[in-house]
């Protein structure tokens, strides 16, 4: 099975399902406080994978959660919002798995986020 329509020229050497892995899982909270960039970057595959994605606060309760169905890249890049209060630290857990095996153990970070600044107080009325 060739995969032709993934950039042909590239040259580079895919991994069967069974070498496929995540290299690389960073997460960097936005000054918001209320969502996280997150990028994941996987060997080059040769078939697609799955990948499951959930982010736990400090007390262990998943606060997000994604699913990607047969990413087109070995590179993506999303963005998680977080729900409640901020507890940290935080865990992004990220498994790379085949429908039909195989399946890897997950990847996980840990880290905090701050909390958004305050909003600055309306300049009161000039009192006429």
């Amino acid at each position: 099975m060739t995969m032709e329509f993934f950039f042909p020229e590239d040259n580079l050497n895919r991994s069967t399902p069974e070498e496929t892995k995540i290299t690389s899982l960073s997460a960097a909270p936005y000054p918001d406080g209320r969502r996280l960039r997150v990028n994941i970057e996987m060997t080059p595959f040769q078939k697609r994978p799955h990948l499951e994605v959930a982010l736990h606060d400090g007390h262990g309760d998943e606060v997000a959660s994604t699913t990607v169905v047969e990413p087109l890249t070995w590179k993506i890049e999303f963005t998680m919002h977080l729900r409640g209060e901020r507890v940290n630290p935080y865990t992004l857990e990220a498994l790379l798995y085949y429908p039909d095996g195989p399946s890897r153990e997950p990847q996980a970070i840990t880290f905090d986020v701050n909390p958004p600044p305050p909003s600055p107080e309306p300049d009161p009325a000039p009192s006429a």
